[in-house]
């Protein structure tokens, strides 16, 4: 066949795979216009609308609509130009479709109350700026006013949820954002990093009074070297992970030297004695770590920012609480 050839509707049918009802839509829409009809008024199409009807089907699969497709087909505008619009438009469909399925993941997963679910959507469609303003505001709570070498864990806090983020990532949004917002939560990471600022004031403290002790008999300058600036958990986890390792109970004499290791160096870095006072300081700063809801921001902030998930510290926390407490007058 050339050319030259005119089908019917149910020839381009049989070509095409379409129905007979369907070729007559886009006929009639202007899409495959007829080339001709025949004597008894039926009409007819040219080679060229079995490729219009090919292109057609494609665009529609694709998900475009028919005004747009008559446009394409027409050449009135570029196909390329429609693409990269359509492909655009896909792309925010497929974001707020991976905020819903986060959304009722978790719902479903935690069993919410209305209550909870209309918060946790809320929290799922911010913005990159209420994103951040909201994520600023709970770390100001945190670290404000304090240190300022607390800026690099203020920005080792700070959730940086992709452009297009998977659907785990999302979820992990909407549940750390919700736990940015529990009063309790907030409250006890100001009192830990309050904690932390205290210690490193006074483990600067004592290094500076031992430079100058050291300057004083050398008869020489020499710079002030400040203390550690490690916080108490990330000491103990170090101190007490052989112990975890052997299986040694935390309120046996076993463990004594242990503890005396743990608290010498956290005396030495403060510069105190290793008396009762020491050791109430430091069980209290390592029940303010061991909030569960801080490991599960750890965990949620690395699912978000695609970082490996965090060593946990809680059977270190948990095994020095239980052998200060044991040791450790009330």
């Amino acid at each position: 066949m050339d050319g030259d050839t005119l089908y019917s509707i149910g020839d381009l049918a049989r070509r095409t795979g379409l129905t007979v009802k369907t070729i007559r839509f886009y006929s009639d829409r202007g899409i495959v216009p007829p080339a001709d009809r025949s004597p008894a008024g039926y009409r007819l199409y040219g080679i060229d609308a079995v490729a219009r009807l090919d292109l057609v089907r494609t665009l529609r699969d694709l998900g475009l609509d028919l005004p747009t497709i008559r446009k394409v087909v027409d050449r009135e505008v570029p196909l390329a130009e429609v693409a990269a619009a359509h492909a655009e438009a896909l792309a925010v469909q497929i974001r707020t479709l991976r905020l819903r399925r986060a959304v009722l993941t978790a719902v479903a997963r935690r069993g919410s109350t209305p209550e909870e679910m209309d918060l946790m959507h809320k929290l799922a469609k911010l913005s990159e700026d209420e994103r951040r303003r909201l994520v600023d505001d709970f770390l100001d709570t945190a670290f404000g006013g304090l240190d300022p070498g607390f800026e690099g864990v203020r920005r080792s806090m700070t959730p940086e949820l992709p452009d297009n983020p998977e659907a785990e990532q999302v979820e992990a949004w909407v549940e750390l954002a919700e736990l940015s917002q529990d009063p309790g939560f907030r409250a006890g990471m100001r009192r830990m990093a309050e904690h932390h600022a205290a210690d490193r004031a006074q483990a600067e403290l004592h290094a500076a009074d031992r430079a100058r002790t050291e300057l004083h008999a050398a008869g020489r300058a020499q710079d002030v070297v400040t203390g550690p600036r490690r916080d108490a958990a990330a000491m103990v986890r170090e101190q007490v992970g052989p112990a975890l390792a052997a299986g040694i109970d935390p309120v046996s004499a076993e463990a004594d030297p242990v503890v005396a290791a743990v608290t010498g160096r956290y005396a030495q870095s403060l510069g105190l004695p290793d008396d009762v006072d020491l050791r109430r300081r430091l069980l209290a700063r390592l029940e303010g770590a061991n909030d569960p809801r801080r490991e599960t921001y750890l965990r949620l902030l690395a699912v978000i920012n695609g970082w490996p998930a965090p060593e946990s510290l809680a059977p270190a926390l948990d095994w020095s609480i239980q052998a200060l407490r044991a040791r450790t007058p009330g």
